[in-house]
């Protein structure tokens, strides 16, 4: 009986010990995102609650997710700088931006890409032929003024423009809009907008619209394929709750494979989850299944961009590699 006694009461010590482990992780995380079909992985995981099963799978319980849409990437930068956000989805510029700021202390880091897919600069003025031709009389809707991806491709297309030195040649015509508010401003010349760069499906919607053209894309600018989307965190966070971070990323990694394996019955889960009246699945299929356009892990040309915004003086200390940037989950991946 004394040996049935203390074995039962080292199990329940060995169940307190790993009750109080899986307590010292976070039992709330908070995620972030855009809007637009580029974002669909990460609504796949809060529609599909991933995060929740991976979560217990690495045995943490039960914990809260709580997801927030924010209209571009300023917002989410403070968010994950202050604590108040664990991951976000941004530009590549952004996470270069955080990684530089925070070496050292927060240690803002890349999880993965999400997507790959070009951005488009549509524009209404029929006098705007080239990049050249935009003057003080336009307005260039972007997510965020000099820091979104949007804002960094106008810089790269402006110096190859204007000469070196005149990266900010265009930053004073531009304007910090989400890409719903910026496609309502371009199709009613709202405030002077007459450009917008944009996304998909924005883009194709904005294409209806007579006289509204593509002067350029990111792909054209950058010279191929490029990430315009990754998921960041903090060293800190990471460090703190391997578990959550593992189950995260598993999660992501599902979301990612489930889209790829069925892109159609995607476009119209999309339109569903996103209360898309404007488009078809048709069109949102033809979008997400074009060659140019991936939900993928790997990063592609954040390297180039990272070269570019150091420079420019964007940032100070400038990577050597792509994999300085990311944690090591994703540095086996033939990213660039």
């Amino acid at each position: 009986m004394q040996i049935r006694t203390r074995l039962f009461a080292v199990i329940a010590t060995l169940l307190l010990a790993v009750g109080a482990g899986a307590r010292a992780e976070v039992s709330e995380v908070s995620v972030a995102q855009q809007y637009g079909v580029s974002f669909l992985p990460l609504m796949w995981m809060e529609q599909n609650k991933l995060i929740e099963k991976h979560a217990k799978a690495q045995g943490l319980g039960d914990i809260k997710v709580n997801w927030a849409k924010l209209a571009g990437p300023a917002a989410m930068n403070d968010a994950l700088l202050s604590g108040s956000l664990h991951f976000s989805s941004v530009g590549a510029p952004s996470l270069i931006t955080l990684w530089g700021r925070t070496k050292g202390n927060l240690g803002v880091m890349g999880v993965s890409a999400l997507t790959t897919y070009p951005l488009y600069l549509n524009v209404r003025n029929p006098n705007v032929k080239s990049i050249k031709d935009f003057t003080d009389k336009d307005k260039i809707a972007v997510p965020a003024v000099k820091v979104s991806t949007q804002a960094i491709m106008l810089q790269m297309a402006a110096e190859k423009a204007f000469g070196e030195g005149n990266h900010y040649k265009l930053d004073p015509y531009t304007i910090t809009l989400s890409h719903p508010d910026g496609m309502a401003a371009l199709m009613s010349n709202t405030g002077g907008v007459d450009a917008h760069f944009t996304t998909s499906p924005f883009h194709e919607q904005e294409l209806k619209i007579p006289g509204v053209r593509t002067l350029t894309t990111s792909y054209e600018i950058l010279g191929g394929r490029a990430t315009a989307l990754v998921i960041v965190t903090s060293t800190k966070f990471r460090d703190a709750n391997p578990k959550t971070y593992s189950a995260f990323f598993a999660a992501l990694k599902e979301a990612v494979d489930g889209i790829n394996r069925d892109k159609k019955a995607a476009a119209q889960r999309y339109l569903e989850w996103a209360n898309d009246k404007k488009s078809t699945v048709d069109e949102v299929y033809a979008a997400i299944s074009n060659p140019d356009y991936v939900y993928t892990l790997t990063p592609e040309k954040v390297f180039k961009t990272a070269e570019f915004m150091g420079k420019i003086g964007s940032i100070k200390d400038v990577p050597k590699r792509w994999q300085d940037m990311f944690f090591p989950e994703v540095h086996n991946l033939p990213g660039n």
